[in-house]
């Protein structure tokens, strides 16, 4: 009996030492994920994965707590509008301070890619010169990505790259009438602390991808008026852009059509093929010019080659049907 007594303390022991250690391990967090690139957008998209956003034209509020907030987003970028809302330079800022601070992300980045769409429009070359200034206010502070609004010409969007480019960066430099970068050194400290890196990290880094293959900046074009239709084959063959969008709001007033009028769609899938065969990445997915905004036309979306789409539900739906890998 003595015997038995013992080995049903044994097995008691061992049942307990089993359930301990189960408790610790579903105690213990899973480890954080490891991200492979600072702009979580390139890192979908080198990897074939739509990407989605949020954001809004009434404007991100552009605070620190906003920022601190929005660091959980579902989303895999932010759309920072500053064409319709105000050019609020001190509250980006503040919006990507506590974005930094709110982090990391659920993916594990320090902060989620941000892209602003500028208040300038790219109607032409000079336009863009004068006021390249914008382009390096926003640059340091920390943002991932502009969004040029009403791109007209080819001259002023490779203006836009050059000015989004420090001079020692030269993959491009060349093509298509692209010259060196004209960014100034300063500014690149401030943003540099936004990303978690060292300055001369930052100036390494702080290059548009595709083009440079190590960049971790996305340059993006909006074409959303008759003038821009015209010079669109142009317009996305320019060195450095990576995305774009139709516009199709104001492609409709352009055009002088009414809202939902079918004759706007032809013309949007004009731009989206255009685009297509110089290998953009384009919004789309869930429009209704791709199919609706439903699984079945959302799947037409990506499997016709729309790469960007909005709202969380379009990206539940769009994660599923590409199988993003968790946590996405």
């Amino acid at each position: 009996m003595k015997k038995k007594g013992n080995v049903l303390r044994f097995v008691s022991a061992f049942v307990c030492l089993l359930v301990a250690a189960a408790a610790s391990m579903a105690q213990t967090p899973a480890p954080a994920p490891k991200p492979k690139r600072i702009n979580r957008a390139i890192e979908l998209l080198e990897a074939g994965q739509p990407i989605y956003y949020t954001g809004s034209h009434s404007g991100t509020a552009g605070t620190f707590d906003q920022g601190k907030q929005d660091a959980q987003t579902w989303a895999d970028y932010i759309s920072y509008d500053m064409e319709a809302a105000p050019y609020d330079i001190a509250g980006l800022k503040a919006y990507m301070e506590g974005l930094a601070a709110g982090g990391p992300t659920r993916t594990g980045h320090r902060t989620p890619a941000v892209i602003v769409n500028l208040p300038v429009r790219g109607t032409d070359e000079a336009t863009i010169r004068a006021n390249a200034w914008m382009v390096e206010q926003v640059l340091a502070t920390g943002v991932h990505g502009i969004l040029l609004c009403h791109a007209t010409t080819a001259g002023a969007v490779r203006a836009l790259v050059e000015a989004v480019r420090y001079p020692n960066r030269m993959e491009g430099v060349g093509q298509n009438g692209l010259q060196e970068g004209r960014r100034g050194a300063h500014g690149g400290s401030t943003a540099a602390k936004i990303w978690g890196i060292p300055p001369r990290e930052y100036e390494q880094k702080a290059d548009v991808w595709p083009l440079n293959p190590d960049g971790e900046i996305l340059l993006g074009v909006k074409i959303e008026d008759k003038y821009g239709l015209a010079n669109a084959e142009e317009i996305v063959k320019v060195p450095g852009i990576a995305f774009g969008e139709g516009g199709p709001g104001d492609m409709t007033l352009s055009l002088g059509l009414k809202y939902g009028d079918e004759r706007l769609n032809p013309v949007e899938n004009k731009i989206f093929a255009t685009a297509k065969e110089q290998h953009l990445y384009w919004l789309g997915i869930g429009e209704s010019w791709s199919g609706g905004r439903n699984e079945a036309g959302i799947e037409v979306g990506i499997k016709n080659g729309l790469m960007i789409g909005y709202d969380e539900k379009t990206a539940a739906i769009g994660r599923k049907i590409t199988n993003r890998p968790q946590p996405y």
